[in-house]
């Protein structure tokens, strides 16, 4: 398969891939390649020129304060999966990271890329979402933040307005007691997510739920957060009983996303047993 011609710049700062952006209304912003060249190769998609903002070094890399974590936008799967600051400061999106397709697209896709992407499959838009984060944009009307709940919007769809560059995602660090976790039920062949349920909870010291989070890859057609089942468990001692209690009695899946490879209703009734796996998991590793 051999996509459509067309032109090739590559820019050396932030600015100026944000003028050729606008300078070419059909261009669209090159990172890692791994989501958009697959679409170029199936003529599902034939932008007019592809502006790669990968060698743009800052760009790249991880850094981590007392508060929160910022990885930049072309930073690769396989530098988050394997970095000890992500590990420690907000380990989800390290083991969401390291479940992404094989090590060939883990060196090359980047989490800029994925999150521009919203690819309902892939596995980072619904742990940064359990993590609260928040994405760093630049445009032709400069710099802004856009929370994470606000940011996926439809079927490979984004908040960002024409013209805008993802240039970076800052999560909050984890603190206190604590437990994460992210399990997928994936497509054998791809390795994308048919479900993918990450989980956050937080307990005080008697053991008791603080806090709770639990988003979905897969199921819709952008990734979900299931609220109503988080807020149900705060207070509870997150026992087997009330996790199972508080998905089944809350857990809502709007228009579920079918396809040839899994039914809607097939895909609800796995992210109703992921969404506990996956909260029993998180439980399990805060209490240590």
């Amino acid at each position: 398969m051999i996509p459509a011609k067309f032109d090739y710049h590559r820019p050396a700062t932030v600015g100026e891939a944000v003028q050729l952006l606008q300078s070419n209304p059909d261009a669209k912003v090159l990172a890692g390649g791994h989501s958009l060249i697959p679409v170029m190769k199936m003529r599902l998609a034939a932008p007019a020129a592809l502006v790669d903002i990968g060698r743009i070094a800052n760009l790249k890399g991880i850094s981590r304060s007392n508060a929160s974590l910022r990885i930049g936008a072309t930073t690769t799967y396989h530098e988050i999966a394997n970095s000890a600051d992500v590990k420690a400061a907000a380990p989800l999106l390290a083991e969401a990271a390291g479940q992404i397709g094989d090590r060939q697209v883990r060196y090359r896709g980047t989490i800029g890329g994925n999150l521009s992407h919203s690819d309902p499959a892939s596995d980072l838009p619904a742990a940064v979402l359990a993590l609260n984060g928040t994405l760093h944009v630049a445009g032709p009307n400069g710099n802004r933040t856009i929370a994470a709940s606000n940011f996926f919007v439809d079927l490979m769809t984004t908040a960002l307005d024409p013209g805008e560059i993802l240039t970076a995602v800052e999560i909050p660090t984890a603190s206190g007691r604590s437990g994460a976790a992210y399990l997928k039920y994936e497509h054998p062949a791809s390795g994308y997510a048919l479900c993918g349920a990450a989980a956050l909870v937080g307990l005080d010291g008697n053991g008791k739920c603080t806090s709770a989070r639990l988003c979905f890859n897969g199921v819709n057609a952008h990734a979900l957060d299931a609220g109503a089942v988080a807020s149900a468990l705060i207070g509870s001692d997150l026992s087997d009983a009330a996790i199972d209690a508080a998905v089944d009695s809350n857990l809502s899946i709007p228009d579920p996303m079918g396809d040839m490879f899994a039914s809607g209703d097939y895909r609800a009734q796995i992210a109703s047993i992921y969404g506990k796996k996956a909260l029993k998991l998180a439980r399990d590793r805060a209490r240590g």
